[in-house]
C-alpha cells in the first residue's frame, strides 16, 4: 500500500477515535457502570487504551526522533505485524481477548480525566503520524509491549494502535447504547406501573 494513503487513512481513522471519546463527556449515565462482576465500564475501556498509549506513544516518538531514515513510496506489511493489526480490527464476529495483566484497568479508580487523557494521547498520535511521512515505515522497528524481543514496523505499530483503539471504542459505544436500552426499558416498566 501507498505509504501517504496508509498515513491519511490513519489520521482518519485517529481523528473519529477522538470525535467517539469526546461523546462520552456528555454521557448522561455514570461512565463506571459495569454489567457484571468481569466485564469492564466505558471508562474502564478507555483506560485500556492509555495503558497501552503510555507504552506505545514514547516507544514511537523515540524512534522516529532517532531515526535517519527516508520516506518511500510503499509500506509493505510485515507477516506478523499485519495479523496482529488485522486482529485488533473490530467486526461482527469479534473474539474475546485475554488481555494482560499489566493493561486489565478492572476495578481501577477512573474519572472523567480517563477520557482527558486518551484524548491527550491520541493528539499526540496524530503528530507522530505527521512526523511520519518523513520517515520510511519499513525501516523503523517498534518492540512490542509483551516482549522487547519482538518489533513490528512502524506502519504496522500505527496500525495496530489504532486498530485497537477503534476496537475498544467500538466496545465502550456497545456499553453506552446498552445502559441506554435498559434505562428506557425501566423508563416504560415505571411508566406503565405507575399508569397502572
Amino acid at each position: 500500500m501507498e505509504s501517504e494513503e496508509l498515513i491519511f487513512d490513519l489520521i482518519n481513522r485517529t481523528q473519529l477515535n477522538i470525535e467517539e471519546a469526546k461523546k462520552f463527556y456528555s454521557f448522561p449515565s455514570d461512565l463506571n457502570f459495569r454489567f457484571g462482576h468481569g466485564s469492564w465500564s466505558i471508562l474502564e475501556c478507555m483506560e485500556h487504551l492509555n495503558l497501552y498509549g503510555d507504552y506505545y506513544i514514547p516507544a514511537i516518538k523515540m524512534a522516529i526522533e532517532s531515526s535517519n531514515s527516508y520516506p518511500v513510496s510503499y509500506f509493505k506489511s510485515g507477516l506478523m505485524g499485519n495479523y496482529f493489526a488485522l486482529k485488533m480490527l473490530p467486526n461482527e464476529n469479534i473474539k474475546k481477548m485475554k488481555t494482560f495483566k499489566d493493561k486489565n484497568p478492572l476495578n481501577a479508580n477512573l474519572n472523567e480525566n480517563t477520557l482527558s487523557r486518551f484524548v491527550a494521547q491520541q493528539e499526540q498520535l496524530l503528530i507522530l503520524l505527521d512526523s511520519s511521512k518523513k520517515e520510511n515505515l519499513n525501516k523503523i522497528y517498534i518492540p512490542v509491549s509483551f516482549s522487547r524481543l519482538v518489533k513490528l514496523k512502524l506502519g504496522d505499530t500505527f496500525r495496530f494502535v489504532i486498530y485497537h483503539n477503534e476496537r475498544h471504542i467500538e466496545q465502550a459505544n456497545k456499553i453506552a447504547k446498552a445502559i441506554n436500552s435498559t434505562k428506557d426499558i425501566m423508563t416504560s416498566y415505571i411508566t406503565v406501573t405507575e399508569n397502572g
